[in-house]
């Protein structure tokens, strides 16, 4: 794991956040959930190791689904930072556009394609129908590590 530090805040600035080590993935999503969830085409994530994520400022509080995965906003302005998804505590779903510097940013895999806009596009270099495979996600995230987007030391 490099060590890096990317800081990042909600809208308003009251939460902050840092991430010291580069993404295991860069990936937009393009289910329903996600598209009422940003009011968009599809949301963006960077996963990143749970150790390597912390709350520097804020309290986040949990909104969208109030179930096993844990979807958590700014209590004042509501964006929405990072999700904790369910069964994979190891990870921290990161909202890249959060980032104080996310240039850098461009999804390497986008999931649930069969829920698409027809209009909306995107650079990722894999597209899923759905979910890849559980045992596809280490093979994609290596390739990831060797070929996708690298944040800056």
């Amino acid at each position: 794991m490099s060590r890096l530090s990317m800081k990042g805040q909600c809208r308003c600035g009251q939460t902050c956040f840092e991430v010291s080590a580069q993404p295991l993935m860069a990936t937009a999503c393009h289910c329903l959930g996600c598209q009422r969830m940003t009011s968009s085409a599809y949301s963006l994530t960077i996963t990143v190791p749970s150790e390597a994520f912390a709350v520097t400022a804020g309290e986040p509080v949990i909104g969208g689904l109030h179930g096993p995965t844990r979807h958590y906003f700014c209590s004042h302005c509501l964006s929405w930072i990072f999700t904790r998804p369910e069964g994979f505590d190891q990870f921290v779903n990161v909202r890249p556009t959060l980032l104080d510097d996310h240039s850098w940013f461009a999804p390497y895999l986008e999931v649930w394609t069969q829920d698409k806009l027809i209009w909306a596009a995107t650079s990722a270099v894999h597209s899923y129908p759905q979910e890849p495979a559980a045992e596809d996600y280490m093979a994609l995230s290596e390739e990831f590590a060797r070929h996708g987007a690298r944040a800056p030391l």
